[in-house]
């Protein structure tokens, strides 16, 4: 692949070193090869991850170009880039979002374990491409992307606004994989779900179109529930942040007794706190489930007590990131979602130069969802 020198420049936000103001440098725009796509870069999303990994607390290669949720309009197809994953044509103009990773298919866990989400070579836009690499623009908080050959590529449905697809664009397949692969949510179930970002509304909200009985959201502070109830997210919503500490202990026995004192059929973790995971063991009933999304990063360890898995007979289950597969999922879900909740509520629209301001309101937790817009 080869840029086409002087024609088109492409601003982007690039990570230069760990802990310090992310810049804004401008990169050639690339040509698309063979199965490739170059992407107009419309919204690129802030996951708590890239707070993460702006901090360095993952191990990844910088200078890079961040940012690995994002939706944009085609700009150019390759050769042979004809269809998305659907099978639907793909033109320029149209509005498409994309898979953050690309599995190797050939690995031991791709191949033997047939779990591409475990893929030892995975190649993640955002995160391990870094600008030292060609093309430089591997990243959706850019104006342009370049998508190599074995990316999925989807079309937006039709009458699915930007900003309401753009409001789980992680969490959403990330809680399809979760809840179809890992343990889906039965009918007529009561499920309790920790946290209340957006791993955790997107948990909330498949739970409720997946025929749970009664979906209850522990989370906090008091503002992101009472966002979530205004978007119809959750059927109970259990404040477990602004209380403090000394709190915790009667918010988790109101929860109990919510569930008749039983506890929930199934519980799943979005907090990415690791003592909730201590609280969460107790919160299911036994004979239960409990589902561990949130611990993406590496945030240290916790006390548990292991009897309350053997007492509670638990089934524990952890679920790790995503799919191309599960992004069609998601996005095939968008307009039934869109239907029922208002997720366009969810995003807080920012300039692409205003990325360090976005990033710390992310890390503060004073909005639910940030895009940057370029």
């Amino acid at each position: 692949m080869t840029p086409r020198a002087g024609v088109l420049d492409g601003r982007a936000v690039v990570l230069e070193r760990f802990g310090e103001p992310l810049a804004l440098r401008s990169f050639e725009v690339p040509s698309a090869g063979p199965g490739e796509l170059v992407v107009a870069c419309h919204y690129g999303g802030i996951c708590g991850t890239d707070v993460h990994l702006s901090q360095g607390h993952l191990d990844i290669p910088t200078p890079l170009v961040l940012g690995h949720e994002g939706l944009g309009t085609v700009h150019e197809t390759g050769p042979g880039c004809g269809q998305d994953a659907e099978g639907r044509p793909l033109r320029e103009g149209d509005t498409v979002m994309w898979a953050s990773s690309i599995a190797c298919g050939v690995c031991v866990p791709c191949r033997q374990y047939r779990e591409p989400t475990l893929c030892e070579n995975r190649e993640t836009y955002g995160v391990n491409r870094p600008t030292t690499q060609s093309p430089a623009l591997s990243g959706s908080w850019a104006e342009y992307i370049h998508l190599r050959a074995g990316t999925t590529v989807v079309r937006l449905p039709e009458g699915v606004g930007p900003l309401a697809a753009m409001s789980l664009a992680c969490a959403g397949p990330t809680m399809v994989h979760a809840l179809y692969d890992r343990r889906p949510v039965r009918v007529g179930e009561t499920v309790v779900v920790q946290g209340s970002g957006p791993v955790g509304l997107a948990a909330a909200a498949f739970a409720q179109l997946s025929g749970a009985a009664r979906v209850i959201v522990v989370g906090g502070p008091a503002a992101r529930l009472d966002l979530a109830r205004r978007a119809g997210i959750g059927d109970e919503h259990v404040d477990i942040v602004d209380g403090g500490q000394d709190a915790t202990d009667k918010v988790l026995q109101e929860v109990r007794d919510r569930t008749g004192g039983r506890g929930a059929d199934l519980v799943i973790e979005c907090a990415g706190v690791p003592a909730a995971v201590a609280q969460g063991l107790r919160l299911a009933r036994r004979g239960g489930a409990y589902l561990v999304v949130g611990q993406y990063t590496d945030a240290g360890d916790t006390l548990i007590n292991p009897h309350q898995i053997v007492h509670r007979q638990l089934d524990v289950i952890g679920s790790w990131a995503f799919t191309g597969a599960h992004l069609v999922d998601y996005i095939r879900l968008l307009p039934t979602l869109t239907a029922r909740f208002d997720l366009e509520a969810l995003v807080t629209p920012y300039p692409l130069a205003s990325v360090n301001e976005a990033v710390a309101a992310v890390s503060a937790g004073s909005v639910m969802k940030a895009v940057l817009a370029s």
